[in-house]
């Protein structure tokens, strides 16, 4: 994480892609003019349309001569069939990207954890918020097998995400997603900044090394602004 301050245009950008990213315009909604947001910011035109240029470019907005601004629909993509960072999916949409570690705790594996581990084995228990913005992007909920990636106990994941660190230290071999839907539970809703019930999209997700567990993650994104994609070829016969 940075405390460096953040330029005017990047947080007029920021303000108004979290609004978007949490529902809060839907898709339609038009933005304030120009002049409306030099005078709510307290700077330049040339700001704002930079801003707003910046935010149109990731098609977050639509800009239509003499009519505005206006919400597109927001849908961030991660690929199903990939292991990628979170923070490319945000930057992608043109938003500034912010981890923030939640829980971190080290227990033993029980029969109801998805790793697969014998009861007893150590395990590393994290929680995770993505942001986009000031907007909530996803919860990462995770666990990490201590026997695969002994290193992991002593990495306090305060400052960096748990999936780019576990790329650059472990080789995996194997991985297995599944995709589902489900209403948002009150703990969930308040962490993303959605309403409960509300649809999200849950990704599951575990990766193996030599056949050795390495983590399971379950990855939870608000319905409204995430879609998947798959790209592939026919198999060869």
């Amino acid at each position: 994480m940075t405390d460096e301050p953040r330029s005017l245009h990047r947080r007029i950008r920021d303000d108004i892609g979290a609004q978007i990213v949490s529902g809060e315009w839907p898709p339609g909604y038009r933005i304030p003019f120009e002049h409306e947001l030099t005078q709510q910011y307290g700077c330049s035109r040339m700001t704002v349309s930079k801003a707003l240029g910046e935010l149109a470019r990731a098609g977050l907005i639509e800009r239509r001569k003499r009519s505005g601004s206006f919400v597109a629909r927001p849908r961030s993509q991660a690929a199903v069939l990939e292991i990628h960072d979170i923070r490319t999916e945000v930057e992608a949409l043109g938003l500034t990207y912010r981890y923030e570690s939640l829980a971190r705790t080290t227990r033993r594996s029980t029969d109801a954890d998805a790793l697969g581990l014998a009861a007893g084995a150590p395990v590393l228990e994290l929680r995770c918020r993505h942001m986009a913005g000031e907007a909530a992007f996803c919860l990462e909920e995770r666990l990490i097998a201590l026997d695969a990636v002994p290193e992991a106990a002593d990495e306090p994941f305060s400052s960096v995400a748990p999936g780019p660190w576990l790329i650059s230290h472990v080789p995996w071999s194997e991985a297995e997603h599944t995709i589902s839907a489900t209403g948002a539970g009150r703990a969930e809703a308040s962490l993303l900044g959605i309403e409960p019930g509300a649809p999200c999209l849950v990704i599951e997700r575990r990766t193996w090394t030599g056949g050795k567990p390495v983590t399971a993650v379950t990855l939870t994104y608000a319905g409204s602004s995430h879609s998947l994609v798959a790209r592939f070829a026919p198999a060869e016969r």
